[in-house]
């Protein structure tokens, strides 16, 4: 997978990441320069628009407005709301951005959301992971799981990437970033704000560091140790939310296995086999940035693994050509849907790669086929991976599936909050 594109960052870096925040909180002092939310500007409802949110749901989406009583153009992106039902029942205090199609924000409070506001949301998220974790490394906040929608923060140890997709979360940057500090006082902090949803809140990609030096940082995951590039690195440069699938591994390697780890990115999923007994580890990516990674974290944690860069269905296809058999093979890739309308194309996309990668399998083979897609629901990818087998010609046996990491907990009332499967099956020869 090709790396992110992120600014380059030098010790100067810092000092425009500064100005930019001191900028922010000079445009966002108007937006809480109210003395309590009762001072806030209204957001109204039309009629029966408020259900969902009554649900627990945190998003309001522009067609829900009753713009004849409050216009969106009156507001401005990033800036806080009192929302109103039709019939004045307060909802709490939500941001507001008149320009995207989910066009406020629940924030789950009833007050404003100061420095202090979010260091009580932030220990509140951190409890949470200190109770699963022995080491501080995992996503420290989950968006709209942890009440702070549009807000991811990434632990490393002493580092943090705190990413902001939001014009609300962006007006409050300064505010996050004082919590932060009170909460935990990281070494180094990287905003790493270059996702596609800031382009849809009409916000700038960036990636600067607001506190310390570049460098990379160490990921302690199942007691292995990885180098995670934090500026170059996919997403916030390590995918947490794959940790508790790696670690189910353990019940289906067996020593002397020989496997393969498609899209692998920095490794994980090989280091994780080779840890466990595999004698033979192929890691296979697009981006030899990524494959050097791998390599290197193999090193560190004294495991061997071979690599191939290439196009993972092109690389299939010439494996299967050369007759290279595996025990078990990981399907991680990137999102194939980032759209609803992309689904038709995403399904056929998982039905070819798996039904490639099932061509390689010996006889008892396991893939773990995993799929980060949200618009793809569980079924419809475990209907394509059935379709794969048929076409494969291959018996396919589910047994059991997996989702993400309890550091990426899902909001019960907002199903977007849930997006990762992975799907581990036996593989065999169709029966006669």
């Amino acid at each position: 997978m090709p790396a992110a594109t992120t600014t380059a960052a030098t010790a100067a870096t810092a000092a425009t990441a500064a100005t930019a925040i001191a900028t922010t909180a000079a445009g966002t002092a108007g937006v809480i320069a109210a003395a309590t939310a009762a001072d806030l500007p209204a957001l109204r409802l039309k009629r029966h628009e408020e259900r969902r949110l009554l649900s627990g749901h945190l998003w309001v989406f522009s067609n829900e407005v009753d713009i004849a009583q409050t216009p969106l153009n009156r507001f401005r992106p990033g800036e806080l709301v009192r929302v109103l039902t039709h019939q004045d029942r307060s909802l709490g205090v939500a941001y507001v951005n008149p320009h995207s199609l989910i066009c406020a924000r629940l924030l789950q409070s009833a007050e404003l959301p100061t420095a202090q506001w979010f260091v009580a949301r932030m220990k509140l998220a951190l409890t949470l992971r200190q109770r699963l974790y022995d080491q501080p490394c995992y996503r420290w906040v989950y968006g709209e799981s942890d009440a702070l929608p549009g807000l991811v923060i990434d632990r490393f140890g002493e580092d943090c990437v705190v990413q902001v997709a939001t014009a609300g979360m962006q007006a409050l940057l300064p505010q996050i970033l004082e919590a932060l500090q009170a909460v935990a006082a990281p070494r180094r902090v990287l905003l790493k704000n270059d996702t596609a949803l800031r382009g849809l809140e009409g916000l700038p990609a960036q990636v600067e560091w607001a506190r310390g030096e570049p460098g990379t940082a160490t990921v302690i995951e199942n007691g292995l140790h990885y180098s995670a590039d934090l500026e170059q690195g996919q997403k916030t440069g390590w995918f947490y939310d794959q940790a508790a699938n790696r670690r189910r591994l353990a019940a289906y390697i067996r020593p002397g296995a020989r496997v393969l780890d498609l899209f692998c990115y920095a490794g994980a999923w090989g280091i994780n086999a080779a840890r466990l007994g595999a004698a033979e580890v192929l890691c296979v990516d697009a981006s030899a940035q990524a494959l050097a990674a791998a390599s290197a974290n193999a090193k560190a944690n004294d495991v061997t693994l071979r690599t191939r860069a290439g196009d993972a269905f092109e690389t299939l296809e010439a494996l299967g050509q050369e007759g290279a058999r595996f025990d078990l093979a990981v399907v991680d890739p990137p999102a194939f849907a980032k759209r609803k309308k992309d689904v038709p194309a995403a399904l056929a996309a998982y039905r070819r790669i798996n039904q490639l990668a099932m061509r390689v399998l010996a006889p008892e083979g396991i893939l773990v086929s995993c799929s980060c897609s949200y618009h793809v629901g569980a079924e419809e990818f475990q209907g394509a991976i059935a379709k794969a087998a048929r076409a494969a010609d291959r018996q396919l046996q589910i047994l059991e599936q997996g989702g993400q990491s309890a550091d990426h907990p899902v909001h019960p009332a907002i199903a977007e909050t849930r997006y990762l499967k992975a799907f581990f099956c036996r593989v065999n020869d169709a029966l006669s």
